[in-house]
């Protein structure tokens, strides 16, 4: 049986560059986080988004329990990104949904989500990547898995290569897409 996050991660690996800097688009309890920062090394830089402090306040203990110096955390939307990122990443990442463990009425929305794609593949390096999973198990999850779906078949194929991993008969199973810079 196919382990999407094992699956994510064998995906995404390929793009990371050490030294590079990565952005967790959406850090939830900050398990990307860490496994990103682990990824660019200790001359490479993260950035991690999330708008509930729950999340900030469980990925900052993660990463002081593993003394990560890495990561720079950031109480904001991930439409903002360009508002504290200024360099190309080598890699993002973006879990949508809700929090784990926290409350399933603060979900991402698509009226972000799709901004912050942009705005990501805007910030994306040559040969760079982003993940984007999609949880289409609750409303907005399924607006934005339609609604992502439509915006990244609009981009040039000539400019990137955007792939989807979905299993087809079970369709509230989450899914992902990979974004790659040519």
């Amino acid at each position: 049986m196919l382990d999407l996050l094992t699956t994510e991660k064998e995906f995404i690996a390929r793009h990371i560059k050490a030294g590079g800097t990565a952005v967790d688009f959406t850090m939830g309890n900050g398990h990307d986080t860490l496994w990103l920062s682990k990824a660019v090394g200790e001359n490479g830089k993260v950035f991690a988004f999330d708008i509930q402090q729950q999340a900030l306040d469980s990925t900052s203990k993660l990463l002081e329990s593993e003394n990560v110096h890495n990561v720079t955390l950031i109480k904001a939307s991930h439409h903002l990104v360009k508002d504290y990122v200024k360099e190309p990443i080598c890699v993002g990442m973006f879990n949508l949904g809700w929090l784990p463990g926290g409350d399933k009425s603060v979900t991402t929305l698509h009226e972000t989500t799709l901004p912050a794609i942009e705005a990501a593949t805007e910030l994306l390096d040559h040969d760079g990547g982003l993940l984007i999973a999609v949880y289409p198990g609750h409303p907005e999850g399924e607006v934005e898995g339609k609604m992502v779906t439509e915006m990244l078949s609009g981009y040039s194929r000539f400019c990137y290569t955007i792939s989807c991993l979905k299993i087809i008969n079970s369709p509230t199973s989450p899914f992902f897409f990979l974004v790659e810079k040519k």
